[in-house]
Formats: structure tokens, C-alpha cells, sequence
């Protein structure tokens, strides 16, 4: 017969063994291999803390016609699949917010590649590898009483009346339709072109300027 005490003891110890077993059990999870064919490339991407979850995973060769590249995300447990690749070797990669790129690992379809995600030294070298989109977002658009009434801004173009007006021109029928906004291209000032007070001051010595046109 199993006394109370006894039962707790037994409880206790049988809890004591699960939670010990418990880290193997998870780390077998999150490094659990990855299934892929011989099309297919796979692994699991890793950083200082285990799994990074939520990375994008980059292919890319230039040995096809045409330069080829693919891209995935990592799954919670910081696995990728990159399936039915075209025959030729792969320069593969991690990149993701907080990191910086990884280093370039050479690879063909049908092997399964491991991956180390590096995070960035600061926030500044992080932002370098942000998606244009990320950028642009930043955009500032004036407020609406800065296009008409007493608070209109002095240096707002004439034709410009409205927000809304200044929102399609930028976004659709304008800026956008020339410029790829929020590429590095358009968020620095190459040094060649001298010294500037100011972004806007650059742009008019290109003959972009927002101003102009």
C-alpha cells in the first residue's frame, strides 16, 4: 500500500525526471532535421539565443540564363525549405532585421545547409539591410494645413493644394513612377556630389528636387 507520503515522493520524483528530460526534448525539437529532396534545399538558421525564427533564407546563382535568386522565412523553430530549385550551384545566406548578413555558404539543390544568423554590431548596420519598402514607409507627408488657409507652408509648391494631391504624386503619377524610393540610391548623398545643408539642398543639386517639379 503507497502511503500519502510515498506518493508524493513518487509524484515528486517522476516530476523532477520530466523536467530534467524536458531542455533535450526541446532542443531535439528545434534542431529537428529537415526533410528535402534532391531539388530542394534546408536546414536550420541559429543565432547567439538558438532558433531565429521569422529570417528570411536568400539563394541566388548567376549559372542560368538569367540571374536567379529565392527567398523563404524560417518557421518558429528556425527551419527553412527552399523546394524545386533549378539544377546549379547556390550562394545561400540569412538575413533579417537585428542582423547582418551572414556568411555566404556555396551549395547545391539536395543538401541540407545549416545556417548561422549574425546580429548586427548596432542598430545603424542593421538598417542598412531593411527592405526599400521599410524606408519609404518612413516618408514624411506634410500635414494638411500645410497646403492651404494661414498655416500654409511658404515653401510648398503652388500647384500643390492639397494633401491628398501631394500623397498621389509622390505614390503614383510622379515620384514613384521615376524614382525607386527608399532604395539607397535615393536615401544618400553620394560624396562626389559635394557638401549640402541638407537632403533637400542634394536633391535640388540633382535636379530632383520635390520642388521642381
Amino acid at each position: 500500500m503507497t502511503t500519502k507520503r510515498g506518493w508524493y515522493s513518487t509524484a515528486a520524483a517522476a516530476v523532477a525526471v520530466l523536467l530534467a528530460a524536458a531542455p533535450s526534448r526541446l532542443s531535439s525539437q528545434q534542431t529537428e532535421a529537415v526533410r528535402i529532396g534532391e531539388n530542394d534545399l534546408g536546414g536550420v538558421v541559429t543565432g547567439t539565443n538558438g532558433p531565429e525564427a521569422g529570417v528570411w533564407v536568400i539563394a541566388e546563382t548567376t549559372e542560368l540564363p538569367t540571374k536567379f535568386a529565392k527567398i523563404v522565412v524560417t518557421d518558429d523553430r528556425g527551419r527553412y525549405v527552399m523546394p524545386d530549385l533549378p539544377k546549379a550551384n547556390y550562394t545561400v545566406w540569412v538575413r533579417g532585421y537585428g542582423l547582418v548578413d551572414s556568411a555566404k555558404v556555396q551549395t547545391a539543390p539536395g543538401k541540407t545547409v545549416n545556417l548561422t544568423a549574425i546580429a548586427a554590431p548596432n542598430a545603424t548596420s542593421a538598417a542598412q539591410y531593411y527592405p526599400a519598402v521599410y524606408w519609404y514607409s518612413m516618408l514624411k507627408i506634410p500635414d494638411k494645413s500645410q497646403f492651404s488657409g494661414p498655416q500654409r507652408d511658404e515653401n510648398m509648391p503652388e500647384n500643390l493644394t492639397s494633401q491628398a494631391q501631394s500623397v498621389n504624386i509622390v505614390k503614383t503619377t510622379n515620384c514613384m513612377a521615376c524614382h525607386a524610393l527608399g532604395t539607397i540610391g535615393t536615401r544618400t548623398i553620394p560624396k562626389e556630389l559635394g557638401h549640402f545643408n541638407s537632403s533637400a539642398e542634394a536633391w535640388g543639386r540633382c535636379g530632383s528636387s520635390p520642388d521642381k517639379r
